[in-house]
């Protein structure tokens, strides 16, 4: 009897827990329930009908089984249906969407998968619940919704049923567009403010973190319809606020392009308009501030859709207003008492206002209003340095003063060049200089460096230093002499000298703002004195003295990737403009150093920097002394600047895949200096386009350098190899190939067009192909020659070096043969009677002798010898 116990209790507990399990969901009894609903014989027993659904409500409590849910789903269509004629069901249809809102339960781990579509149509079919015109129904389905979707944990589970996950759950909410279905029913909500509200709350949990539900919202013009309900009366605001937060979560989860596009209409505008102006003049608590910012930066994103009507909305009039307040003062009742507490929000909203006229500067209109509401005289005030207001309450604090002073500047950067008459008006030259000025004074003012526009600020102004020299250099980017001869009259050159002499030696000039302000500086040099004989003058020796130090700058820099190569091109670009032409600058130039500077550059910076060095060393070359200069300079390995011209053309050639032999001789003579860029046929030209022998002229480096050698000369060029002598050849008949290669062009022109010339101009054309075709072949055949006499060199130097081996071997022989005699004359008496009887005889004859013996000593120096 004791050994069939332990059986007996485990058979007694697997009913336990079945009974259990069938108490807890009755999922058996299901089906018998919707045959109930449905049943018309049934109709009649609502009692017997309520009093099964409450026995459901208990016994699943505590969540619905995923293989359910079909019967589930059945059960609340057939209670909606009769909530309408019969209100005893609304509270069951509660109790059941309220069990709704728990976790669907599983019993394997496969029903999540096995029953995922069952579990989408039931989170779908509440969605839908929404149409029935009861307040307790909607409330609980709008709790229910944000229940099942909360990422709450439910740690309830039964005897073998586990809750689902909160991942699961999302997954099928956003499988069954319960967000589309919600934001239809906004209309269902005219004027029941509770249930609005409850909704909004809802969509609000549902966009927060789900991209695909923001999706399918905007696809039912969420944006657009949320928008509608900010501008209805509401006292307390939460309105307001769910509506705000939720087109903030469409921002930033769905697609901006789509909310703009559905924001971007007079009724949206209109109502986004009017909250703003509601929390701007009426707001004073920390959390209207904050929401009046939030509704500004949804305006400033309507404002960067060009097709917005801002401006028929009257936005862009008021805003106009808040932008300048409280710089200017203004009758407007807008803000005749609008006050500002200066604190962090109102700093935003100014920043985020300052912004807003940046993107709306793109109309027109835009800125006509500007002009009306002196916008750029605002601009300028906030420009302006002022000294901190120790203790006042009614200013900003130094660092806000700061941000806004450089917010400005960056404002004014897209805003001066539209807005010149004002710019202008308001004296916009002088100011910028001043601040130019104050930002190379040595006082106590330091940076923060905190904002976006402050990076590379701290501690100093640069900056202030930065934007003032960018605001500059777009105003003389425009091609307005008026404006560039105001800047020159005061004393704008000098002052941008002085800005390059205050970097030159820093340790800090080398970090990316500093060589910004600096190319930007040269910029404006080089736009300044292009052209103008006098304003060239003014830049003097001082800015000669400033670009020769920059010429200096160490090789090693252009390569770091820190912008060095820039600010080479822009010194390059300044000596251009600023030296080239006048001939007191250019002799203190090659005075200093300049062209030798700029022929190291030529020689140790990479090929996309040749184009402006060899141009501005052409240009030079009008100089006699800057001939005289190139002609003696000597680089790296002793190389000549004749060398070095003739190794880049070698270098272009290849790179433009002309064709040559392994010698450099031409190897097409119908085409010599034709590239590969010419017979491509995407660049060949019409009659109406530029010839491709033209437009190769300046789209490499070959026509300056030809250009350079005509100043040099082609003879008399030391130092020169047959390989030198070789490209020589072909430069020094350059043009002459390029009229050849014109002349070609004209002949194909026209047989494409169908042309025939008159017989003078025929013949015309054949003379002058035939004298073309004879230059090249007399140019290849100089340059044959020119290999054959190096051949012949090299033949003769090798036999002179053979000469010379020759010439040691028998030395080396003769030295031999006398050791060998020395030794045999001191080791054999016989032999030394022999050598002196025979030397004897040839001095009584006075023939020349050889000494009676000869030593080591001798015998080493014949040797030597």
């Amino acid at each position: 009897m004791l050994s069939s116990a332990p059986p007996a209790r485990s058979f007694l507990q697997k009913r336990v827990v079945t009974e259990r399990k069938s108490e807890a969901v009755g999922f058996a009894d299901l089906s018998r329930v919707v045959q109930l609903l449905q049943d018309p014989l049934s109709s009649s027993l609502k009692e017997r009908q309520i009093f099964i659904l409450r026995k459901v409500v208990k016994r699943c409590q505590h969540g619905f089984l995923l293989r359910d849910l079909a019967d589930i789903s059945k059960i609340l269509n057939l209670c909606a249906e009769k909530v309408t004629d019969h209100p005893e069901y609304a509270k069951i249809l509660c109790d059941l969407l309220q069990i709704c809102g728990l976790p669907f339960l599983k019993e394997k781990a496969s029903d999540e998968t096995r029953f995922a579509a069952v579990a989408t149509d039931c989170v779908s079919q509440m969605g839908y619940l929404m149409r029935i015109p009861l307040t307790e129904v909607r409330q609980q389905i709008c709790a229910s919704v944000m229940s099942f979707y909360s990422h709450n944990t439910h740690t309830h589970s039964s005897d073998g049923v586990y809750p689902t996950h909160v991942d699961y759950r999302g997954l099928m909410v956003e499988r069954s567009g319960l967000a589309e279905t919600l934001v239809m029913s906004l209309a269902l909500m005219e004027k029941q403010l509770s249930i609005k509200l409850r909704l909004l709350q809802t969509l609000q949990i549902l966009s927060r973190t789900s991209e695909v539900n923001c999706r399918v919202m905007l696809r039912a013009q969420a944006a657009q319809k949320i928008c509608f309900h900010m501008s209805e009366c509401d006292p307390t605001g939460p309105v307001l606020f769910r509506c705000s937060e939720i087109l903030w979560n469409l921002l930033e989860n769905g697609s901006r392009d789509e909310l703009t596009a559905q924001l971007s209409n007079t009724d949206c505008i209109a109502s986004l308009k009017e909250a703003f102006l509601h929390q701007l003049l009426n707001g004073f608590r920390h959390y209207d501030r904050q929401l009046r910012n939030d509704l500004l930066v949804l305006l400033s994103l309507i404002a960067s859709n060009p097709s917005a009507p801002l401006i028929e909305s009257g936005f862009v009039k008021h805003l106009t207003l808040f932008v300048t307040f409280p710089e200017l003062k203004s009758h407007n009742p807008l803000v005749r008492n609008l006050k500002l507490s200066f604190n962090h929000e109102d700093f935003e909203m100014k920043k985020l206002l300052l912004n807003v006229i940046v993107v709306l500067s793109r109309d027109l209109a835009a800125l006509q209003l500007f002009k009306e509401g002196r916008v750029m005289l605002g601009l300028m005030l906030l420009i302006k340095p002022r000294a901190p207001e120790p203790g006042s309450r009614c200013s900003w604090t130094p660092g806000q003063q700061e941000e806004l002073q450089l917010q400005a500047l960056a404002c004014l950067i897209s805003l001066a060049p539209l807005m010149l008459d004002d710019y202008m008006t308001c004296q916009g030259n002088t100011l910028l200089l001043l601040l130019l000025d104050w930002c190379l004074q040595e006082d106590s003012f330091s940076g923060r460096g905190h904002s976006f526009h402050g990076s590379g600020g701290q501690g100093g102004k640069k900056a202030q230093m930065r934007y003032c020299v960018r605001v500059l250099r777009s105003v003389v980017s425009l091609d307005l002499e008026a404006l560039r001869q105001d800047l020159c009259d005061q004393g704008a050159i000098g002052q941008l000298l002085g800005v390059l002499r205050w970097f030159i030696g820093r340790p800090e000039a080398e970090d990316a703002v500093s060589l910004e302000i600096q190319i930007d500086s040269q910029f404006i040099l080089s736009v300044l004195c292009e052209g103008d004989m006098h304003r060239k003058e003014l830049f003097g020796s001082d800015g000669v003295e400033m670009l020769i130090q920059y010429l200096s700058l160490d090789a090693a820099l252009i390569f770091s990737g820190l912008g060095h190569n820039k600010l080479l091109l822009s010194t390059v670009d300044c000596v251009w403009s600023c030296v080239v032409g006048c001939f007191g600058t250019e002799d203190v130039f090659v005075a200093g150093g300049g062209v030798d500077l700029l022929l190291q550059r030529l020689q140790l910076s990479p090929r996309h920097m040749l184009i402006a060095l060899i141009g501005t060393l052409l240009e030079l070359c009008e100089s006699p002394r800057a001939v005289t200069r190139v002609q003696c300079w000597r680089g790296q390995r002793d190389v000549t600047a004749p060398q070095l011209l003739l190794q880049i053309w070698r270098s272009e050639e290849e790179e433009t895949g002309l064709m040559r032999d392994r010698h450099g001789v031409i190897a097409d003579v119908k085409r010599p200096v034709v590239s590969r860029p010419q017979d491509d046929p995407s660049s060949t030209s019409s009659s109406r386009d530029v010839s491709s022998a033209v437009r190769d002229v300046w789209e490499n480096l070959r026509a300056n350098i030809y250009c350079i050698f005509w100043k040099l000369g082609f003879e008399q060029l030391s130092g020169l190899s047959a390989e030198d002598l070789v490209t020589l050849s072909i430069i020094r008949r350059y043009l002459d190939f390029k009229v050849g290669e014109v002349l070609h062009e004209v002949r194909a022109e026209l047989l494409s067009e169908g042309a025939t010339p008159v017989s003078s101009d025929e013949e015309a054309l054949k003379s002058l192909r035939q004298v073309s075709d004879d230059t090249v072949q007399n140019v290849r055949s100089l340059q044959q020659s020119i290999l054959g006499r190096q051949q012949q060199e090299e033949l003769r130097e090798e036999k002179r070096l053979y000469e010379e081996i020759g010439f040691t071997h028998k030395q080396r022989e003769i030295a031999a043969e006398a050791w060998r005699s020395y030794v045999a004359r001191t080791s054999n008496y016989s032999v030394l009677k022999e050598f002196k009887r025979l030397r004897e005889e040839g001095s009584t004859s006075d023939a020349p002798s050889e000494p009676a013996l000869e030593g080591p000593e001798t015998q080493h120096t014949l040797s030597d010898q």
